[in-house]
């Protein structure tokens, strides 16, 4: 396989008949999947089961024309789709006209968003946040998700908060109304599905449990209290034109940045690590252009917004799928079961497809990351920890923006105060570093070496003068400073003039600067402002050795 990007279509246009077998066995083996899956999610979002499944045929197809990845399950996913509960139940009341009316637009609004990003080529942008803010924020998700599910698991009634404490007091308040078929079958699903994931997780559990539930309800349990979807709708996914409103536009669009973001970021993930194991690469703006064309189509044909899942995913390679052709027979299965099966959905508990949601986001809860990332770094740790706090307590979208916001200010404060080391001489190895980690160093009494390992700009050069401030204080000695700049990648106009400042302040008590390992970026920068002419050769020092040597300093 080539390790190059394909083009748009370029699988399908030299398509080998070799890899028809194993697409074929990888494409029903996923469709096996994503029917309780996506039934189940859909259930998750506030929908009818059929939606799930409408979100799971045309939606497939698109993105294995647009996307480049050759193994990406693309789909209902519970993270997205209580998102998308949380969003729109705040506008209509889940299961009505309306709010459907309003998931499609939502469908539609992030779909747009999604192919015009992945036009302009705005895929990079996913490199500027953190993974400890998602981990943290889908771990907190996962724990609202299950809890979400504890009215079709217990058989009661629960409100549409999306807070862990209101969501918790709702189920302790209705818990005496529990019905115990109905505990006992989501209890027995969850088991089964948890034993099957590790002892044989290539086995299609959930959709061995959805018979088993079905056939349960079929002979008799439905009469003792056991809810059951009902009737399914038969046919071709019908074609739906999302309604246009301002009102509604205007408060979904954070929603619909959130869902982009999450649901890219769960996407790319998975896609960069298969493709890497497969030999091959993800364009992330094709994934941009793939997804977005994805939830566009799933507008028009009465899905709700999907992305690639990572559990699907997974089985998509583990099942041996060759190119993007597994999708689509994926989704002409599942389009088959929507024209002939749906009425055996009947009888299908409620309670097992609440069991496959919680059994689906259990291992979504990764404590180890949190202590992990503590152990590692602990402004990390923190973010997951916000991130996580907040999403739990105060909602799924704002959790996410405080972690975010959180992860931006520790960011800009790491820029403010850059990294700065004074150094000395090794002379074993005949090197230069920091006189902190290496005390055994040689100092020079007159000279003070400064290493600076960040770029210089308007917040951090006040950092930088009371360095140097502090450096000198009570070393009256010193009559030179040596500015190794290999660390500095970039330096703005209001950096260059506080530098002059310097130089002129501190020439006045004669001490002089000098300019070492300057790079190329930087050199024209300064070259604009006039400093060869100002400081002559002492910006153009190729090493900290050059720069001793030319102010007098023997023995380099």
């Amino acid at each position: 396989m080539s390790k190059a990007t394909a083009l748009p279509l370029e699988w399908l246009i030299r398509y080998k008949k070799s890899d028809l077998p194993a697409d074929i066995s990888a494409g029903l083996t996923i469709a096996v999947m994503l029917v309780p899956q996506g039934m189940a999610y859909a259930m998750l979002a506030g929908l009818s089961p059929v939606i799930g499944l409408y979100a799971s045929v045309l939606p497939l197809i698109a993105y294995a024309l647009l996307g480049s990845s050759r193994h990406l399950a693309v789909g209902p996913v519970a993270m997205i789709s209580l998102l998308v509960f949380a969003s729109c139940s705040a506008i209509a009341q889940p299961g009505s006209a309306e709010y459907l009316s309003i998931v499609l637009l939502l469908s539609f609004m992030v779909g747009v968003i999604q192919l015009v990003a992945g036009m302009v080529r705005l895929g990079f942008l996913i490199n500027f946040f953190s993974h400890a803010v998602i981990s943290g924020f889908t771990s907190a998700a996962a724990i609202i998700i299950a809890l979400s599910q504890m009215k079709h698991l217990l058989g009661i009634s629960l409100g549409n908060e999306q807070s862990v404490f209101v969501l918790l007091g709702d189920i302790i308040r209705h818990a005496g109304k529990t019905n115990i078929p109905t505990l006992a079958v989501g209890i027995v699903c969850i088991a089964g599905l948890c034993f099957f994931r590790i002892k044989h997780p290539h086995f299609p559990s959930a959709m061995l449990f959805v018979v088993a539930g079905t056939l349960a309800a079929y002979f008799g349990l439905s009469e003792f209290g056991l809810k059951t979807v009902g009737h399914v709708p038969r046919g071709l996914p019908p074609f739906s034109m999302p309604e246009y409103n301002l009102a509604s536009v205007r408060a979904l669009i954070p929603n619909a940045l959130v869902i982009v973001f999450v649901g890219y970021m769960e996407s790319i993930s998975v896609a960069k690590y298969i493709a890497a194991k497969s030999g091959y690469k993800v364009d992330p703006d094709r994934e941009l252009t793939g997804l977005g064309a994805a939830n566009l189509v799933s507008a028009f044909f009465s899905g709700y917004p999907v992305t690639g899942g990572l559990s699907r995913t997974a089985v998509n390679h583990q099942a041996g799928a060759r190119t993007q052709l597994a999708a689509v027979i994926t989704a002409v299965t599942i389009l088959l079961i929507l024209v002939a099966l749906t009425p055996l959905f009947y009888y299908l508990p409620n309670a097992v497809l609440g069991a496959i949601i919680v059994a689906a986001v259990s291992g979504l809860v990764d404590y180890r990351e949190a202590i992990h990332l503590f152990r590692l770094k602990k402004a990390d740790g923190w973010m997951f920890l916000v991130t996580f706090i907040c999403t739990l307590t105060i909602g799924l979208e704002q959790g996410l923006l405080i972690g975010m916001v959180f992860s931006l200010i520790l960011f800009i404060w790491k820029s403010a105060y850059p990294h700065t080391a004074e150094l000395g001489y090794l002379e074993s190895e005949g090197v230069f570093r920091n006189i902190k980690r290496y005390p055994q160093v040689k100092i020079f009494p007159e000279i003070l070496i400064l290493r600076v390992d960040a770029s210089l700009y308007f917040a951090n050069m006040k950092f930088l003068e009371d360095r140097i401030a502090k450096d000198l204080a009570g070393r009256p000695q010193i009559k030179e400073i040596i500015m190794d700049l290999s660390g500095v990648n970039d330096i703005d106009a209001v950096s260059i003039d506080e530098l002059e400042n310097l130089m002129e302040a501190y020439g006045h008590q004669g001490i002089r600067f000098s300019f070492a390992s300057m790079k190329g970026p930087v050199r024209d920068l300064v070259t604009h402002a006039g400093w060869e002419q100002k400081y002559g050769n002492r910006i153009n020092y190729l090493s900290i050795q050059h720069a001793l040597r030319g102010i007098g300093q023997t023995g380099f």
